[in-house]
């Protein structure tokens, strides 16, 4: 679909892109350590730090994906993002504290190194490197997709290779030079453009539509959507609703593009005015998922747009059809500022898991660690980059798969590991290798479709692989606790047990 120009808000996405290079020459100023490139230095406050880790949950997958899924499946998508509603506190409460308070005792950079002083094990923290790694790569490809589409979008750019080129150079520039202090300074600026957005975004899509009554009224009379869009679960079955609710509920404890964030934190007990911060921020920029979800279906049921073909140009197509130019600049700046921060903490993530947890998970430390992040960082920006121009799908079911390859390895080693002393490193092993392995398996055999040698899946119709998987990890964590007496005899030095108990 050819969408339309404006030189107005092509002016603005320039300008942001520039913008967005001097903030990484600035940053690369202020980056001189290990530290530094991977948690900024532990120099953050409370704010930034919530506009951070809300940049790292909501980014291409919200603004594009989001938008993009609701036009295919109804309703039933809002599955995904109902839990935001309790998601901050838990995040909290369970594991950012208990990760921060680690952080001050010992010296953690890393998901990987909470799991290694956690367990005492390099096993265990090596396996938690490589899903890392893997998720990486998909949330990574995600967001390069979701790149590429904005700025062919943006600029009108035909070929979608030369787009996620001209993205995957400025992040870069931008991630190689500043690593994680680039990514925070960027955060506050498109955080706060995000919030903007939102509000702008899901005004706009009431009143081209006539208001609430008239744009549920026109989907619900419309031969191409009709009723089923707007009922709770849309298109999906029970199973499928549940599976979205469980994995993007629960899984938000293992997610270390968020956890992350914590450890930058500059005191820890700014932690309790976390969840209304960052939960706040959160549930606002939902209403661009929501607003120009039904927003577009509403406009082509109207005739006011022709039926999609892509079902990710929702986003782009509303905002420079249906959006004053300025306006239009400023959101699609927004939407910018908001995928290129996220990839920027992917791809330091990452390359903390290459060069940093990996290698010292099987005894061979990387020197020169600042010189060989910047290479990794690289590295993975081509590899995502190549795996965003691969993939033809939504870029939420994409995101959706790193994010459940996330939750299913972590999330039960961590969230229950840090509150109870009692959990081995075996079952910590046990439970990544299973999530991990469970949640690949499943997804592939779910492709069975396009592949007629694969076995069919064991799982009921409208399972959903990474919820599954996400199940077998807590109960693998569960048994292999109970049955292994002789890892639960092994005891805690004294800071540590004091951390778990306290």
């Amino acid at each position: 679909m050819s969408l339309p120009q404006s030189p107005l808000t092509v002016l603005t996405a320039g300008a942001y892109l520039v913008l967005i290079l001097l903030i990484g020459f600035w940053a690369a100023r202020r980056t001189r350590t290990a530290s530094d490139f991977f948690i900024a230095g532990k120099r953050i406050g409370l704010f930034v730090t919530a506009m951070a880790t809300m940049s790292a949950a909501f980014s291409g997958f919200v603004f594009l994906g989001g938008p993009g899924l609701t036009y295919r499946l109804g309703v039933g998508s809002l599955w995904i993002v109902v839990p935001v509603g309790f998601t901050a506190g838990l995040l909290c409460w369970v594991v950012a504290r208990p990760l921060r308070m680690l952080a001050e005792i010992r010296e953690v950079y890393t998901i990987p190194d909470a799991l290694f002083h956690r367990y005492g094990s390099r096993g265990v923290s090596g396996l938690g490197a490589l899903a890392i790694v893997l998720g990486t790569i998909a949330y990574l490809g995600a967001q390069m997709r979701a790149l590429g589409l904005l700025l062919q979008a943006v600029f009108g750019l035909q070929s979608l290779l030369l787009a996620v080129l001209i993205g995957v150079a400025v992040l870069l520039v931008y991630g190689v030079l500043g690593g994680m202090v680039a990514g925070v300074y960027t955060d506050v600026v498109q955080g706060s453009l995000m919030l903007v957005a939102a509000l702008a975004v899901f005004d706009r899509a009431l009143r081209v539509n006539g208001g609430w009554r008239q744009l549920t009224g026109s989907i619900a009379g419309s031969e191409s959507f009709g009723e089923p869009f707007l009922q709770p679960l849309g298109t999906l079955s029970v199973l499928t609703a549940f599976g979205f609710f469980f994995v993007f509920g629960v899984g938000v404890l293992g997610q270390p593009q968020m956890l992350h964030k914590f450890y930058m934190l500059d005191d820890v007990r700014k932690l309790k005015w976390m969840p209304l911060v960052l939960g706040g921020s959160q549930t606002v920029c939902l209403l661009v998922w929501i607003g120009i979800g039904l927003a577009v279906p509403a406009l082509v049921a109207r005739g006011a747009l022709q039926p999609l073909t892509r079902a990710d140009d929702a986003a782009p197509l509303f905002l420079l059809s249906q959006v004053p130019e300025v306006l239009a600049g400023l959101l699609l700046a927004a939407v910018l500022a908001a995928i290129m921060s996220t990839a920027d903490s992917f791809m330091n993530i990452g390359a903390a898991a290459l060069v940093r947890d990996l290698p010292r998970a099987v005894g061979r430390p990387v020197r020169r660690e600042l010189f060989w992040s910047r290479v990794a960082v690289a590295v993975l920006a081509v590899i995502s980059g190549a795996l965003g121009l691969l993939y033809d799908d939504l870029i939420a079911l994409l995101g959706t798969f790193a994010y459940g390859t996330f939750a299913a390895a972590l999330a039960p080693a961590l969230a229950i590991g840090l509150n109870w002393a009692r959990v081995t490193a075996s079952a910590a092993a046990a439970s990544i290798a299973t999530g991990l392995l469970l949640n690949l398996g499943f997804e592939f055999l779910a492709r069975q479709n396009q592949f007629d040698w694969l076995p069919a899946s064991p799982l009921a119709a409208g399972a959903l692989p990474s919820a599954a998987a996400l199940a077998g990890s807590f109960a693998v964590l569960f048994a292999v606790t109970w049955f292994d007496r002789a890892g639960a005899s092994d005891p805690l030095e004294a800071d540590l047990r004091a951390l778990l108990e306290g």
